[in-house]
C-alpha cells in the first residue's frame, strides 16, 4: 500500500492514497478491522476521492505509524447496503453523452443500469454521493458552462462518477435522468440515504428498495 499517514491535531489522522481502488480498499479494511474489533475507537472514518480522514481517536500517531504496512485486500463486491434508485433516463445531456460515448442513446441508458455503482464517497452537498461503477473509458467532462440551477433528482456524470442532486443547486455534471427518490431527509435516521461503501442500481420504473446483508455491517 502506497500510503502516507499525517496526524490532524490532537485527535485526528489523514491518510494519503494512491488513487480511487486503493481508497476504497482502505477504507473496507478499516471498516473490517472496526468490525473485528482490531482498530482503536474511532468517532468517525470519512472517505474522499483519495484520502480517508478518522476523527476522534486517542493516538493518531501510533495508528499512523502501523496503516501504513497494511496489506489490503480488495472490497468485498457484496458487501455493504444494497439500494435500488428508480431512474427515467430523460436528461437533456443524455444525447451528448451518447455522443461522448460513441453509441446511441439506448445503449447508453442499457450500459447504465446494468452497471452495479458503489458510494465512494460523499460531499458537495447534504445527501450528494459520488457513485463509481463506470468503465474509466466512460469518464466524461464537466460542461463547459455549468446550469445556475439543477433540479433536485437530477442524475448526472462528470469525470468518473455518477451522482444525484439532491436538492435544486446550480452544477456542470451531464444530466442523463431523473429519481424521485429522496437521497437526504432529515425525518429518516441516517438522513443521508446513501453512504460510503453502499451499492447501487439504478433501475427503470421500480420505487427505492434497500437492503443491508449482515456481512456489511
Amino acid at each position: 500500500m502506497s500510503a502516507r499517514a499525517h496526524p490532524v491535531g490532537d485527535r485526528a489522522l489523514l491518510v494519503e492514497l494512491a488513487d480511487g481502488d486503493e481508497t476504497a480498499a482502505f477504507h473496507a479494511e478499516l471498516l473490517r478491522r472496526r468490525e473485528a474489533g482490531s482498530l482503536p475507537e474511532v468517532r468517525e472514518i470519512v472517505p474522499a476521492a483519495r484520502t480517508v480522514l478518522l476523527d476522534g481517536l486517542d493516538d493518531p500517531a501510533r495508528l499512523a505509524a502501523q496503516v501504513t504496512d497494511w496489506v489490503l485486500a480488495p472490497p468485498d463486491a457484496h458487501a455493504g447496503a444494497s439500494v435500488e434508485l428508480p431512474i427515467r433516463y430523460d436528461g437533456p445531456d443524455l444525447a451528448e453523452v451518447a455522443a461522448l460515448w460513441g453509441m446511441a442513446e439506448d445503449e447508453v441508458v442499457r450500459m447504465h443500469s446494468a452497471a452495479e455503482f458503489r458510494v465512494a464517497f460523499c460531499g458537495f452537498a447534504p445527501g450528494f454521493a459520488y457513485l463509481t461503477g463506470l468503465a474509466e473509458r466512460y469518464a466524461v467532462p464537466r460542461r463547459p458552462t455549468p446550469r445556475t440551477s439543477v433540479p433536485a433528482g437530477s442524475v448526472g456524470l462528470a469525470g468518473p462518477y455518477t451522482g444525484v442532486y439532491p436538492r435544486s443547486s446550480p452544477g456542470g455534471w451531464q444530466l442523463i435522468g431523473t429519481t424521485d427518490a429522496a437521497l437526504w431527509d432529515v425525518r429518516r435516521e441516517p438522513a443521508a440515504l446513501l453512504a460510503p461503501g453502499t451499492r447501487v442500481r439504478f433501475v427503470t420504473g421500480t420505487p427505492v428498495t434497500a437492503e443491508t446483508p449482515a456481512a456489511g455491517r
